[in-house]
């Protein structure tokens, strides 16, 4: 399941060993075609934490993460970032990728 996300509670959701963040838009079709995807994801690999955060409700903190383009994904470890996904991504590459990096 994702869990949203916002600026109060960012470095508090960073917590969790491994995290990905989907940064996303209302009106941003990919990032709808997307979702779907990420909730099965998160059903299947349980050592990571699936959040999601609205950029237009959190615009400072998505500048502040340069994040210029959705959707965005960011895989978090202890609080570092270590991948950035960007554009629409397939399950099965995503699903792939990061099996490989969380081993």
């Amino acid at each position: 399941m994702l869990r949203e996300v916002n600026t109060p509670t960012w470095s508090k959701s960073l917590e969790d060993k491994w995290v990905l963040v989907d940064f996303w838009a209302p009106w941003c079709q990919p990032c709808k075609y997307q979702q779907p995807m990420l909730e099965s994801l998160s059903e299947e690999i349980k050592n990571i934490s699936f959040l999601k955060l609205n950029i237009d409700d959190n615009r400072y903190l998505s500048q502040q993460l340069s994040v210029r383009n959705i959707p965005t994904l960011i895989l978090y470890h202890n609080n570092k970032e270590i991948k950035r996904y960007i554009g629409l991504q397939s399950k099965s590459q995503l699903s792939e990728s990061l099996t490989k990096i969380v081993q």
